[in-house]
């Protein structure tokens, strides 16, 4: 299959999408339930024929292309502190995750055991629901079974009291699971980092394309 550069920028918002829950969460112990459902979801989607499929359909990434425009698109002077912060934690998250996945990606041991994992969380969200505590507790330990000992780790930022909240944790890690799926798919879609920099503005481009179109259905 040729893949496309609206391929890769639907993979990216998936990856900015989860990484972006995962600065609201630490910051303020609350995210938005729709994004959020649409990140654990893809870690359930295997048989996808697009990009977009993986995430249900692109009005259900406006969070995630307009996180990722907000990156790409430069420093904006009238951004406020805490708006700066989530973006800057966002796209060091995303850096880092693409880092993870690549190291995941030659590791056949660990991958057997995070499929393995998804799969469990999968078996559970049939008897409860795709968000349920349990599920997501199981997606969390699955991600502290495997990619969490990879290095470099990815050290959230945050408020304390919400960081050492167990709901709250386990929230985030099933988060950055569903950030290593994206990336997975990023990486299917021929996407790599050097292309943040070398097509950054074309990839920009299509995601102001798409957040229009998201926008008007």
């Amino acid at each position: 299959m040729k893949y496309t550069d609206t391929d890769r920028t639907i993979a990216l918002a998936g990856i900015f999408q989860a990484t972006q829950l995962v600065h609201q969460l630490a910051y303020t112990g609350k995210a938005d339930g729709d994004d959020f459902e649409t990140c654990i979801n893809s870690l359930f989607v295997t048989d996808a024929d697009t990009a977009v499929e993986t995430f249900g359909d692109i009005t259900r990434l406006r969070s995630g292309l307009q996180a990722l425009i907000e990156q790409l698109g430069g420093s904006d002077e009238a951004a406020t502190p805490p708006q700066k912060n989530r973006q800057l934690d966002a796209t060091k998250y995303a850096i880092g995750i693409m880092v993870l996945e690549r190291k995941l990606s030659k590791n056949p041991d660990m991958l057997k055991t995070v499929f393995d994992g998804i799969e469990r969380a999968r078996s559970q969200a049939e008897h409860f629901s795709i968000t349920h505590e349990n599920v997501i507790a199981s997606l969390a330990h699955t991600y502290s079974q495997t990619i969490s000992t990879l290095l470099p780790k990815i050290m959230v930022n945050g408020e304390h009291t919400h960081l050492a909240n167990p709901s709250t944790a386990d929230r985030i890690r099933a988060l950055l699971l569903a950030a290593i799926r994206a990336a997975v798919l990023w990486r299917q879609c021929q996407g790599n980092r050097w292309q943040l920099f070398f097509k950054r503005k074309k990839i920009l481009g299509e995601a102001r394309r798409l957040l229009v179109k998201a926008e008007a259905i």
